[in-house]
């Protein structure tokens, strides 16, 4: 299918396109449950073709929004900042000190050996993960 061409478009290239559009219209949609679609394929974005988005404004966004956002919609804005926090060093910092200041979801229940939904623990978590560090409370193998 991703071979299949209309008009030498191919089909995932015209799906792109329509999920760009949809993206910029669903998050600015005042419905949040529209809205949080859009930040969905916000944060997909974020996390596979950051290229041309401004993650600067998306922070100030969040920042200005996530804390009085509908449930369903602070979710996924807030599961955006992880992303950012996540995907973008350059960007870290600053969507931390943002989930440290609004502290959305810091009381989220959450089980045993999963992590936290409060975007601070669930950045910095991803981050020791992706770069092999020990498990909090473990020591490291040059401590140990």
């Amino acid at each position: 299918m991703a071979g299949t061409t209309l008009s030498g478009t191919t089909v995932a290239e015209v799906m792109a396109e329509d999920a760009e559009e949809l993206r910029v219209a669903w998050s600015a949609d005042p419905d949040p449950v529209v809205a949080s679609a859009g930040w969905a394929l916000t944060t997909e974005r974020v996390a596979r073709k950051p290229a041309g988005l401004d993650l600067s404004s998306l922070l100030d966004v969040i920042e200005a929004e996530l804390r009085d956002a509908p449930d369903r919609l602070q979710w996924a804005m807030n599961h955006c900042l992880a992303q950012i926090g996540i995907a973008h060093a350059e960007h870290r910092a600053r969507a931390i000190a943002i989930g440290e200041r609004l502290e959305v979801l810091k009381d989220y229940p959450t089980p045993a050996g999963c992590t936290s939904p409060f975007a601070p623990v669930w950045i910095t978590e991803v981050v020791r993960r992706q770069d092999g560090g020990p498990r909090p409370g473990e020591a490291d193998d040059a401590e140990a």
